[in-house]
């Protein structure tokens, strides 16, 4: 099924992320995720894998979301970079997900490699973007984009236009990279309509559990910490039974605000955790089901 079919007949479509293991872990860490998260309302998955996206992680992340759809009944969204793959090898990979009934695909540039090193189809996702939808049209493509500016952009101005390019080659949905202040959200969200882009954008949410997550993904997305969520962290810090349950609460309230300010989708970064997506997923279904009948 097209996902962008999910954004025409819904208004607010949630969906969460898988990521397969390292080269060095087994496959079934990921089968044991799904399987856990078997019988989960939600409408798609997506399947993610590391920097630089080797082939043999593009393998896994097809077959992944090959079983998502075959097995568990639920849309997959299978992630696809320029980065690690010339022309020919893309085309190869999208021929195995059309193989598999893997309509939906996540087009992104991918991490840049610091020596040079990894092969490199395409310099930016727009450009992807177009080779996916020209090669067959049979693929449905949708895109990232970042509330607090991509960190090569020059601007959240040029960010924003470059972004546009993207949608103009084809993305008919977006999702953003995780952020914990919805204040930031909405500025960009009301940025982007003015600049002319309509698709729908789903919200981008991790759950912070635990204190080695903090900094980590501070590091890793560059995502800023408002006042309240710094004040939790600070005042739990020494607890993980409180932090673990502060950090779900706010991330609760945090979806709870975005659907009531009419969010088109929300997307949970859930890091491959049944135990948080189960707990997520349950506090706000009743949220998606309101908002989907009104």
């Amino acid at each position: 099924m097209n996902i962008a079919k999910l954004y025409e007949n819904k208004r607010t479509v949630y969906s969460m992320e898988v990521f397969p293991p390292k080269k060095t872990s087994a496959l079934e860490t990921v089968y044991n995720t799904l399987y856990g998260l078997r019988g989960i309302d939600v409408d798609y998955i997506s399947v993610t894998y590391g920097a630089g996206g080797s082939k043999q992680q593009k393998e896994k992340t097809a077959e992944i979301a090959s079983l998502i759809k075959k097995e568990y009944g639920i849309e997959p969204l299978s992630h696809l970079t320029c980065v690690g793959a010339d022309k020919e090898e893309l085309k190869a990979v999208l021929d195995n997900l059309k193989a598999s009934g893997i309509q939906n695909i996540l087009a992104l540039r991918g991490d840049m490699p610091q020596d040079g090193s990894e092969k490199m189809a395409f310099s930016h996702a727009d450009e992807l973007v177009k080779f996916i939808k020209e090669y067959d049209p049979f693929f449905n493509v949708a895109g990232a984009c970042y509330p607090e500016c991509h960190p090569d952009a020059e601007n959240l101005d040029k960010d924003i236009e470059n972004l546009k390019k993207k949608v103009d080659a084809g993305v008919t949905h977006l999702t953003t990279q995780l952020f914990f202040d919805n204040e930031v959200f909405y500025a960009f969200r009301e940025k982007v309509e003015k600049a002319g882009i309509s698709v729908p954008i789903a919200a981008g949410v991790m759950p912070i559990v635990k204190q080695s997550q903090i900094e980590r993904t501070v590091a890793m997305c560059g995502a800023s910490i408002p006042t309240k969520f710094a004040r939790i962290i600070s005042k739990y810090a020494s607890s993980p039974e409180a932090l673990y349950q502060a950090g779900m609460s706010y991330t609760v309230d945090q979806i709870t605000d975005l659907v009531a300010n009419d969010v088109r989708g929300v997307h949970l970064y859930m890091m491959n955790n049944v135990e948080v997506a189960k707990y997520i997923t349950n506090a706000t279904q009743s949220l998606f089901a309101s908002a989907n009948k009104l």
